[in-house]
């Protein structure tokens, strides 16, 4: 088992269930083609890096996932400037795009993300910090590398899960990279993500699990009628209210009691 990638036991054929009602065919590719156009439009604007609005890095994440049928829906706190830990649980690739609808940042990826198509040069250009999961001796480096970019005033997004789940059942964070917070003194935001039918019915289609292939997942996820990304920004955890990167981790955990609302309130003040 990867210490970056912890094994989960969700797999295509034990949580994935059937659609239901579907797109057709022609649908179905005309909205791979408009991601597919939205994704190299990122790669022609990554070399302008900072210089790019927020707003407009945000509504571009927006439009991708739109672009493969699936709304969205962001409900909850307001992302703060200046350094932050943008953590969520991990279900899909949709994921991505969904936490750069609340805060554009550099993502944490495994490095053979490097070979995806398309999204693999959008990533590598969009300032990824892509990490090899296999090596422990890594570890340090890569904490060190994002309390570096959270000092600069970057906000890091990460899925401290480790692994994709289904969406039914759920993971652990690992406390790893929370340490990286404590050493940046700077505030963690919790997301909650989930995906729903229009109906309000939970929909596993979007899971990105077990040998899962990247198009199998794609395919599934712009075949789906009526498929809700529901985004909950929880209120920020500040820096100094924790000791340690346990407590942490389980303060920032989907299903943890929030912090108060007055936290938040008096951090964007």
């Amino acid at each position: 088992m990867s210490v970056w990638q912890p094994s989960a036991p969700c797999t295509p054929r034990a949580c994935i269930e059937a659609t239901g009602s579907v797109t057709a065919v022609p649908l179905a590719v005309l909205r791979i083609t408009a991601v597919a156009v939205l994704m190299l439009v990122g790669i022609a604007l990554a070399p302008l890096g900072g210089r790019i609005p927020a707003e407009l890095v945000k509504r571009w994440c927006r439009w991708i996932v739109r672009a493969a049928g699936v709304r969205v829906r962001i409900t909850g706190a307001t992302a703060p400037t200046g350094g932050l830990l943008l953590v969520a649980n991990h279900i899909s690739w949709l994921d991505i795009p969904l936490l750069g609808a609340v805060r554009p940042a550099r993502m944490l990826a495994k490095s053979d993300i490097r070979d995806w198509p398309v999204a693999g040069p959008v990533a590598a250009r969009g300032g990824v910090l892509f990490i090899d999961r296999n090596r422990l001796r890594a570890l340090p480096g890569t904490v060190a590398c994002i309390a570096e970019a959270l000092r600069a005033g970057q906000a890091v997004g990460v899925f401290p899960e480790g692994s994709t789940w289904c969406g039914r059942a759920q993971g652990n964070f690992r406390r790893a990279v929370f340490q990286a917070a404590l050493d940046a003194d700077v505030p963690v935001q919790p997301v909650r993500l989930r995906y729903r039918l229009a109906g309000g019915a939970a929909s596993t289609a979007p899971a990105f699990i077990g040998d899962d292939s990247l198009l199998a997942s794609v395919w599934r996820v712009v075949s789906v009628r009526g498929l809700v990304a529901e985004v909950d920004v929880r209120p920020v955890i500040p820096a100094g209210t924790h000791p340690d990167r346990r407590s942490l981790a389980r303060a920032a955990q989907p299903g943890a009691t929030p912090q108060p609302d007055w936290t938040h309130a008096a951090l964007v003040a």
